[in-house]
């Protein structure tokens, strides 16, 4: 079993991409590796060796487009993690696990309601952990939230990392959206790093028909074969024909055209005006991805159609086991949906990811 470390070596971003607002011109970020000091733990924390950690959309809007953190950097990004715990409770000691993106305080009334994922105290890696986070070789972190990892077979440790905020925001948007065995879905942006297990927890959680839409043949065909019953490309359509196309499906397939629970995961302008588009009578839209475009739209119809626009930030840990559970017995697939890199790619990795969404989320594995 592994040590604790004298020194965790980590990947932290000295500075996010900025913009002189004079001169518009644009100051590259910067991603150093360094050497920071292992925490005095306290009774009720431990100390996690990583084994992998997500490329996640939100730490490339920290970096590359002005999203702010709770911490100011000098930080370490990442917050989709698997590892092994080293050092601190005994009872956690060796156990492999999951750190939970969003780790409420669980004492206040957000809390205390059910809704600690949107908890204002919590804590989370990268953006409120100060200097630590993910791209590390080890994290300090809060015991009560971990999710221990049991029986995951032939599935490797840093690939699980995805499950710890791409596996379970969905599953938490689900239960925002109070969804039944034989709901109908729409998932928008279903072969993104979130859309696709979106779209196979909607499927394992019992959905009676799953409509997946997305820019990329190739991602939809995946689709097709991990949940999705139908899907759309609209790479090449407006707003209009999109719906027409979704509503053509459902006139051949006998499906209704109101009821639906649609998922809006790209945060995307466009894929938010695909969504508010397809709401209608007595329907949901649960807003998944995060964008900082404005879109308009007639707050009226949310009335004529007794309709909801809900958000959803996160996933209790509580919830973690659960899609844990899905995955190492197969309900969902992860393995076709992850690469792993070396840490040490990070910048090149970074870079790749914005410009376009790999087709299988990036984990990065330690090598410092």
């Amino acid at each position: 079993m592994a040590s604790a470390p004298e020194k965790i070596l980590t990947w932290q971003m000295v500075q996010p991409t900025s913009r002189d607002k004079e001169t518009k011109e644009v100051i590259p970020g910067k991603l150093e590796q360094k050497e920071i000091p292992v925490p005095d733990l306290a009774p009720d924390e431990v100390l996690v060796e990583v084994a992998g950690c997500g490329v996640c959309h939100t730490d490339l809007g920290y970096f590359y487009d002005g999203v702010p953190t709770v911490v100011k950097p000098p930080l370490t990004l990442g917050h989709e993690i698997s590892g092994t715990v080293v050092a601190g409770s005994e009872a956690w000691m060796g156990k492999e696990v999951l750190i939970p993106a969003v780790m409420p305080c669980r004492k206040c009334i957000f809390c205390k309601t059910g809704r600690g994922n949107r908890c204002l105290d919590q804590k989370m890696p990268v953006n409120s952990l100060g200097i630590y986070g993910g791209f590390s070789s080890h994290i300090p972190v809060p015991a009560i939230d971990l999710c221990e990892i049991k029986n995951r077979g032939d599935i490797p440790l840093e690939h699980l990392a995805v499950v710890a905020d791409a596996g379970t925001t969905p599953y938490q948007a689900a239960k925002r959206a109070d969804f039944q065995p034989g709901d109908n879905v729409v998932v928008i942006g279903i072969g993104g790093g979130v859309g696709q297990y979106m779209g196979q927890i909607a499927k394992a959680l019992g959905a009676g028909t799953v409509i997946g839409i997305d820019l990329t043949q190739e991602k939809l065909d995946r689709a097709l074969e991990n949940g999705a019953d139908f899907v759309i490309n609209s790479s090449d359509m407006d707003t209009r024909a999109v719906a027409g196309e979704f509503k053509t499906i459902c006139k051949q397939n006998g499906l209704p055209g109101f009821g639906w629970k649609i998922f809006e995961v790209t945060g995307a302008k466009a894929g938010q005006e695909i969504g508010l588009s397809l709401l209608s009578f007595i329907g949901k839209l649960i807003i998944v991805g995060f964008g900082l475009a404005k879109v308009e739209y007639m707050m009226s119809r949310l009335m004529a159609f007794d309709a909801e626009i809900i958000g959803t930030w996160g996933c209790l840990p509580e919830y973690y086991p659960i899609v844990l559970n899905m995955v190492t017995s197969g309900k969902i697939n992860v393995e076709d949906f992850v690469q792993t890199r070396p840490m040490s790619t990070i910048m090149e990795s970074f870079e790749e990811a914005h410009k376009i969404p790999p087709d299988r989320r990036i984990v990065l594995t330690p090598d410092f």
